[in-house]
């Protein structure tokens, strides 16, 4: 079993509902869920739209990363995600795979960890929640310390 660390979030909808929907969905189709973070509120970012609710999920899985991604696609498009080359824009939900035990995966179709979560405090604030002391397996820092260093400015507010 791998210990894999999700980010969902919604700024379309329903968002509590839709984050719950994607949570039970994951915990039937990829490995048991064994931490849930709170929910947190978050402005968007990278584009101006609806505020975003976010949490982060700790999972257990025998899945392969590759599977993992599938599952993760599949789920986002049966909840009414559309593609879209633009990286920025309202989602209903949007799922992202930022830790997989220490494991370092750099495809074209995926990077683990996720390249972008040490810069965004609506990821790091849920994962101070599951495991602050977490080290990033290629920065060599704690969640702890890589919220500590965040440039990013927005203060998620905890909603739950």
């Amino acid at each position: 079993m791998s210990k894999v660390y999700f980010s969902i979030g919604s700024n379309k909808g329903n968002r509590s509902e839709l984050i719950n929907e994607a949570i039970t969905k994951i915990d039937i189709f990829i490995g048991k869920v064994e931490l849930r973070s709170s929910i947190y509120e978050t402005k968007s970012w990278g584009f101006k739209s609806s505020n975003f609710y976010n949490t982060c999920l700790l999972v257990d899985s025998s899945l392969s990363v590759e599977l993992i991604l599938n599952k993760i696609l599949k789920i986002e498009k049966d909840m009414g995600r559309l593609n879209s080359r633009d990286q920025y824009i309202d989602r209903c939900i949007d799922i992202d795979i930022l830790f997989v035990e220490d494991i370092i995966v750099k495809s074209k179709d995926l990077i683990i960890p996720h390249p972008r979560l040490h810069l965004r405090k609506f990821v790091l604030t849920p994962m101070l929640d599951l495991m602050p002391d977490l080290i990033h397996p290629i920065l060599k820092k704690s969640i702890r310390q890589l919220e500590l260093e965040c440039d990013d400015n927005d203060q998620p507010k905890k909603i739950d």
